[in-house]
């Protein structure tokens, strides 16, 4: 007998899907954390030279990719995306 699965939709937002209490801080900060990383694959930006850039230490370029997030603010990450010579546009809508 096969047991039925049920499929659920989640939200763009899998933090507030897992019932994380500050998701939508968390989902920010992946983002712009995922936006860091696809600018420096870009650039080929590695260690020393990645730090340098973005005026962080290689310890913290580490973090940013292993997703250990925790001790950066919102406020330091778009730093370090405008350091890339990107800007952050923010869009707020009425929650469903």
């Amino acid at each position: 007998m096969e047991e039925e699965i049920e499929i659920v939709r989640g939200s763009e937002n899998v933090f507030r899907d897992l019932g994380e209490r500050n998701a939508d801080t968390l989902f920010l900060k992946a983002e712009l954390a995922s936006q860091i990383l696809s600018a420096l694959n870009k650039k080929k930006l590695k260690g020393k030279k990645a730090a340098e850039t973005l005026k962080i230490t290689e310890a913290d370029i580490s973090r940013i990719r292993n997703a250990d997030l925790k001790t950066f603010t919102l406020d330091r990450l778009v730093e370090v995306v405008n350091r890339l010579s990107l800007k952050v546009e923010l869009t707020v809508t009425k929650a469903a």
